[in-house]
């Protein structure tokens, strides 16, 4: 039996004033797919639920304005696949959420939802941390535009005050060519979590951005800029070196159940030379 309150505000400015009352009593709802698990298995007991989704400052879309393209809190991953500026200037963020859950899911979840989920095995953080996501917060204090990198603490865990919530998610428009991919590693065939999640971002001027996910307490992101991994002359040895080094703040958990912290590991390596090797293909056909 789940024991609260459903709070449906009409505006942005009735849910900051909801949150500024009871923010540490209250869950936000969005899509709900993470939510009503956390519900369900007791692992959450908010006083109040405030639903954001009859608020129409939130339910504008997929906008582009400035270079900017911003994703409003109520677009699904749905609305992200079906998406012609997403499909043209992120298709490594297409790649991410075709893989994230069923149809079903997909319909109802939240891409804002699934990044403030702050699950370190998220799809869709690997290709956000690699386009340069900035996360619009607000509360009582104003608007905070907050870098997605800066964004993750640890697992569950955001640097969002109680009194905050996201309205949107800006990806800069990449004014270079650049090509990326996203790929992953599940236990089984089907719909899983990732055992590891891996995004590449390769641009014209041989700058290379790898995030990687479930292989530590956040998401990670770290940028080559040598030119390394991109120049046919270069050795496998001097790229391995290259990848060890963008490896090594992975820290897999020796509790998880997915795989083991050396399976990830090993798999991260795999991963980084699939989507490295996709991501060169796509930006050699035109990239952006």
């Amino acid at each position: 039996m789940f024991d609260f309150e459903y709070i449906r505000p009409i505006s942005v400015s009735d849910a900051v004033d909801f949150l500024k009352a009871h923010g540490s009593e209250t869950r936000m709802l969005a899509g709900g797919t993470d939510l009503l698990i956390q519900l369900r298995n007791n692992e959450i007991k908010p006083l109040f639920i405030l639903d954001l989704k009859h608020i129409p400052e939130l339910q504008t879309g997929i906008q582009q304005k400035n270079g900017i393209v911003s994703i409003s809190a109520t677009v699904t991953m749905s609305d992200l696949i079906m998406n012609e500026l997403i499909n043209r200037y992120f298709p490594a963020l297409i790649d991410a959420a075709k893989v994230i859950g069923s149809v079903q899911i997909r319909n109802r979840a939240t891409l804002i939802g699934n990044i403030c989920n702050a699950s370190p095995a998220a799809d869709s953080a690997p290709p956000l941390l690699v386009y340069g996501a900035e996360v619009v917060a607000i509360g009582p204090k104003g608007i905070r535009h907050i870098p997605l990198n800066e964004f993750f603490v640890r697992s569950g865990v955001t640097i969002l005050q109680e009194d905050e919530f996201v309205t949107f998610l800006e990806l800069p428009i990449p004014q270079k060519k650049m090509g990326a991919a996203h790929v992953r590693r599940t236990r089984r065939r089907g719909h899983d979590l990732a055992s590891v999640t891996l995004c590449c971002g390769v641009e014209e001027t041989g700058i290379v951005r790898l995030s990687y996910g479930s292989v530590g307490p956040r998401p990670m992101l770290v940028v080559d800029e040598s030119g390394v991994l991109v120049d046919r002359k270069a050795s496998e040895e001097s790229k391995a070196i290259v990848f060890e080094s963008m490896f090594s703040q992975a820290n897999p958990s020796k509790t998880s159940m997915r795989a083991s912290p050396a399976y990830r590991l090993a798999m991260l390596r795999v991963l980084g030379k699939e989507a490295l090797e996709l991501a060169i293909s796509r930006l050699d056909e035109g990239g952006l």
